[in-house]
C-alpha cells in the first residue's frame, strides 16, 4: 500500500475547505484506498491530508489522468504545499484500514533515521512502540511506512485528544528510552491533526 502525506500553508481558509469537498472524485478511481485531513493544532494555517493506494501503478495512473482536475478546486488557497510518497511497511495495530469516519484526532511523526540503525528502528517500532499504542486506550489503528533515503511516517489515528494525551510525558520518555530513539533517529518533525469529518473520502 501506498501513502501519500500532504501538507500545506493555507492561505484562504474557506476556498481550501470548499476545494476539499472535490476529493470526493477519488471514490471509484481504481487503486484508491481512502483520504482524510484536518488542521493541525499547533498551527491552525496548516493542513494535512492522508490519502492511501493499493500501489505506486495506481497512483500514478490517477496522477497522469484526474488528478489536475480535481486539484484545479483548490487553485491559489495555499502555499508551500510539501508532498511525500511512502510504503506501507506494517500496521500500528493490527488490521490498519484507511477509514477515518470513528476518528478525531491523528498523529503523524516523519523521522529521518541513521542509515546503520535503519533495521534497529524499523524493529523498535514493532516491539516497544506498536504494543504501547495498541494498548492504549482511544487508539484505533494506525501505519509505520518507509520512503528512500531513510525516511519513516508514523501515523496513527484516535479517537479522542483527550486519549491520546494519556499516552503522552512520562510513559513516551520511557519508551523513548527503551526503544534507543536518540541513537535511531537523525531528525524528527510531527503534529497532531484534528481530523475534518468533511474531508473523509
Amino acid at each position: 500500500m501506498l501513502v501519500k502525506w500532504i501538507r500545506c500553508t493555507v492561505v484562504d481558509r474557506r476556498g481550501f475547505e470548499r476545494g476539499q469537498r472535490a476529493w470526493a472524485g477519488l471514490l471509484g478511481e481504481p487503486g484508491f484506498r481512502g483520504q482524510g485531513g484536518g488542521w493541525s493544532r499547533r498551527r491552525p494555517d496548516v493542513a494535512h491530508v492522508f490519502a492511501f493506494w493499493e500501489s505506486r501503478a495506481f497512483y500514478d495512473s490517477f496522477m497522469a489522468r484526474a488528478h489536475e482536475r480535481l486539484a484545479a478546486a483548490q487553485s491559489g488557497t495555499y502555499k508551500d504545499i510539501e508532498v511525500r510518497l511512502f510504503d506501507h511497511r506494517f500496521d500500528v495495530k493490527t488490521g490498519f484500514e484507511p477509514r477515518f469516519a470513528e476518528a478525531d484526532v491523528a498523529r503523524v511523526a516523519h523521522c529521518t533515521v541513521h542509515e546503520e540503525r535503519v533495521e534497529h528502528f524499523a524493529l523498535m517500532q514493532q516491539r516497544v512502540w506498536n504494543p504501547a499504542m495498541a494498548g492504549s486506550p482511544g487508539m484505533l489503528g494506525g501505519v509505520f511506512a518507509e520512503a528512500p533515503g531513510h525516511e519513516f511516517l508514523v501515523l496513527s489515528l484516535w479517537q479522542a485528544a483527550a486519549e491520546r494525551g494519556k499516552y503522552r510525558a512520562e510513559r513516551l520518555e520511557r519508551l523513548a528510552l527503551r526503544a534507543e530513539t536518540e541513537t535511531d533517529v537523525a531528525a524528527l518533525s510531527g503534529d497532531v491533526v484534528r481530523l475534518d469529518a468533511a474531508w473523509t473520502v
